[in-house]
């Protein structure tokens, strides 16, 4: 974003044209660069709130020009990847595939989304494009609307499995699920003399417990023991946790709405302050707003199977000179760009293993998906240094009034 920003000529021509700033400020911006620092989170790391995700380091216009369009991707991509990190953990190492894209707030959103889910360790997305934009694995099934173009359930099956002789996949929830199921069995000695494998059926809709015990009964039934159940329709991190626990034969979930509206928790309160300015310190105070001032380092303290403890977030040098033994741990913030060229050069990859690492390492508490209220969250301390500049700084600004 901040490398590669540039304003188009016709931007600038609106902008010199549209009577809401000074004469030159358009060819002013024609020769912006970014040429700052930053410090970033690498991406899949898990923080917790009072943490600095990122810290710009540029002249002020350059840093306050980035504002809106920084906190945009790295809101929407942020609440979507701890949405999805919650599912993954209600999975138990079953499959997940992004199925959000219809519902996403926008087609960048839904992209976006499908990155998130994948950083954050679903299988794959039914978004064609993010598999070329990132690689992504992508999945899809049959549409009941292709069921619904046959008057006859069987004649779709079998056309879409010869279309898709490699993903079978069939839909079997448009009229009568179980009744679907035996004709994907008797079907399926067909299909194997032309050398197809039915490779899965999904389910959509109704009681994904019973029918999916049903449909496998079925399907055990007729042989087709390899065949998986995929399970869709409406789905979320409690749904796919109580159907886990019920120990359903599903081995896949599809998750959409969800996932890509981040339903029950839609937004971050993330917010882009100033926290210094021309070498000084600055604390915003507002009521029920009020900011920690300078520059600051996020330190994380693991015991000694790599499990998080705690963290501290202090200010970027307050433990420089401090044996590395005696430190609150490692700091978490690392240099991203570097005179306005980037330094930190990682893969979605790199983010998805890293993801994983840290989702493994919570506390046991923080891995359950229902909050014990008699758990103590995960504690962020703000050192004493930090603690002590915010009362200097308010005390001149006493002063000063």
């Amino acid at each position: 974003l901040a490398q590669h920003a540039r304003f188009t000529p016709d931007e600038l021509a609106w902008i010199d044209g549209c009577g809401r700033f000074a004469s030159g400020f358009a060819r002013w911006l024609e020769g912006l660069r970014f040429d700052g620092d930053v410090f970033a989170l690498p991406e899949g790391t898990v923080f917790f709130p009072d943490e600095p995700m990122l810290q710009v380091v540029a002249p002020i216009a350059q840093a306050q020009l980035l504002e809106t369009r920084i906190l945009n991707l790295m809101h929407l991509q942020t609440v979507v990847a701890s949405k999805a990190a919650r599912a993954v953990l209600a999975a138990e190492s079953r499959s997940l595939v992004d199925f959000g894209l219809r519902r996403a707030h926008g087609a960048e959103a839904g992209l976006l989304a499908a990155r998130s889910a994948w950083l954050a360790g679903f299988d794959g997305t039914a978004t064609a494009l993010a598999g070329l934009r990132f690689g992504i694995p992508v999945f899809g099934t049959m549409a009941h609307s292709f069921v619904q173009a046959h008057d006859d359930e069987v004649e779709a099956f079998e056309r879409f499995a010869g279309s898709f002789p490699s993903n079978a996949v069939l839909l079997i929830d448009t009229y009568d699920t179980v009744a679907a199921a035996r004709k994907v069995a008797a079907l399926a000695p067909t299909l194997a003399a032309r050398g197809i494998a039915i490779r899965g059926v999904r389910l959509d809709s109704g009681d994904l417990e019973a029918l999916s015990r049903a449909v496998r009964a079925v399907l055990d039934a007729a042989g087709l023991a390899e065949a998986i159940i995929f399970a869709s329709g409406n789905l979320d991190e409690y749904r796919v946790r109580d159907l886990v626990r019920a120990g359903a034969p599903i081995d896949s979930f599809g998750v959409g709405t969800a996932l890509t509206t981040s339903s029950d928790a839609p937004y971050l309160d993330a917010v882009y302050k100033l926290q210094a300015y021309d070498g000084r310190p600055r604390r915003k105070r507002s009521t029920g707003k009020a900011t920690w001032p300078g520059r600051k380092q996020v330190w994380r303290e693991r015991d000694a199977d790599g499990a998080m403890l705690r963290d501290v977030v202090g200010l970027a040098d307050e433990f420089d000179d401090v044996d590395p033994a005696q430190r609150p741990g490692t700091p978490l913030l690392v240099p991203a760009m570097r005179g306005g060229e980037r330094v930190l050069a990682e893969s979605l990859v790199d983010a998805r293993h890293r993801c994983a690492e840290e989702l493994a390492r919570l506390p046991v508490p923080l891995a359950a998906i229902d909050a014990d209220p008699a758990v103590p969250p995960y504690p962020v301390e703000i050192s004493a240094r930090v603690r002590a500049l915010a009362d200097e700084i308010d005390r001149a600004t006493a002063e000063a009034a």
